[in-house]
């Protein structure tokens, strides 16, 4: 009997073990439950929503464009591309032939140029882009696209044959060019954006003619604003650096923004590194569109001197106080400057009653200037201060 009653002691104690162990679990269960419950409330109420698990379709791709959904592009390019053209220009160059045997000068000396052969000409073919600004056909690309050349075609998106285009208007110095075709019906357009607001990251497509591969689209992102960028004889002053594909033939075409605004003119290539493209910021263009179209040229207000910044060299060596102003490198003769007697070695240190921070900040304010106006400038010559008055002529 004493055994029954120890087992059954035993027995009741393992039961009691349990019953605690089992409410123990229960307990902490509800207590994790009421926890992720009140954590749940409290990100909610902070407006932070957990995330689902992330499920991918078959044959779906998940990767979006940042700031679209996957059709942006495509969408975009079937709006704006038919108003992308095609550069086509023949280039004539002619040169004098001579035999190299008669071009000694002992036989020049006795024979003269008798033996000079006619003159050559050879032709060469170029290839660039553009696009269309109005629906009356005319057609904005660069200046180096259409230089020099004889005969210009633009071949445009539904029209078998190439049009004759006029060139209306260049500038070299910008490197933009307005050229005009007629068209039997209004041409589509597109519409032009604000580079200004164009972020450093933000996605942008060009569209172009590499290497006469027509309508070529290529995707990338804003590298860097204001970029300073010589390019053979040309020194660009304020390009979008882009790492969309820029290649021979993309010249002259559009940069857009995802809107499928104009923000940039594709212009330059870096034959040297990958993923170096250059644009001319569509607000450039803007400012001088006007003038091309009913000009032919842009109207530049002009004193006729080649200046300089002020170095620490050369604060030095004129002894000046600080690095404000510019120092004149060259005056052009027959100039206003020239009439105004300013020499080689005068530093410009205002305009009128205005500070001149640089040479670039003192070529700001005389294009800010009206042509005809007379201007004042502070001049620091041998130690000597001096006062000149300018008329602004227009720049030949």
């Amino acid at each position: 009997m004493g055994d029954f009653w120890r087992r059954f002691r035993d027995k009741k104690s393992y039961i009691l073990v349990a019953a605690v162990a089992l409410l123990i679990g229960v307990v902490v269960t509800v207590g994790c439950m009421a926890a992720h419950k009140a954590v749940a409330e409290q990100n909610e109420d902070r407006g932070q929503v957990q995330a689902a698990p992330l499920t991918k379709t078959p044959g779906v791709s998940s990767t979006r464009l940042p700031g679209g959904d996957p059709d942006t592009i495509a969408d975009m390019v079937d709006q704006v591309g038919p108003a992308v053209v095609m550069i086509n220009t023949t280039v004539v160059e002619k040169s004098q032939g001579m035999d190299p045997f008669f071009d000694d000068p002992f036989f020049r000396e006795f024979f003269g140029r008798r033996f000079q052969l006619e003159p050559e000409e050879r032709r060469s073919q170029g290839l660039g882009s553009g696009f269309i600004t109005s629906s009356d056909g005319y057609i904005l690309t660069n200046e180096h696209v259409v230089a020099g050349a004889e005969e210009v075609q633009v071949t445009v998106s539904g029209y078998d044959d190439a049009f004759p285009a006029k060139v209306v208007g260049t500038d070299k110095e910008l490197d933009l060019a307005i050229l005009k075709i007629d068209a039997p019906k209004p041409l589509p357009t597109i519409e032009l954006g604000d580079s200004d607001n164009t972020r450093v990251g933000e996605w942008v497509v060009a569209i172009g003619n590499p290497y006469g591969l027509d309508h070529t689209v290529t995707v990338g992102v804003v590298s860097a604003k204001g970029r300073p960028v010589p390019v053979q004889d040309r020194i660009y002053k304020n390009l979008l650096q882009i790492d969309a594909a820029i290649n021979p033939g993309n010249s002259g075409g559009p940069l857009l923004n995802l809107n499928g605004q104009v923000v940039g003119i594709n212009t330059a290539v870096n034959a040297q590194g990958q993923g170096l493209g250059f644009a001319i910021p569509i607000n450039t263009a803007k400012e001088v569109m006007d003038s091309l179209q009913t000009k032919g040229k842009v109207i530049r207000p002009w004193i006729g001197v080649s200046i300089l910044d002020v170095t620490a060299d050369l604060q030095q060596y004129f002894k000046l106080p600080d690095r404000r102003g510019a120092i004149v490198g060259e005056v052009i003769s027959d100039s206003p400057a020239a009439k105004a007697g300013l020499q080689v070695g005068d530093v410009i240190r205002k305009v009128d009653d205005d500070i001149v921070e640089s040479a670039q900040n003192l070529v700001e304010m005389i294009q800010e200037r009206e042509i005809g106006a007379n201007v004042g400038l502070e001049i620091y010559r041998n130690g000597r201060t001096l006062f000149r008055l300018v008329k602004i002529e227009e720049k030949p």
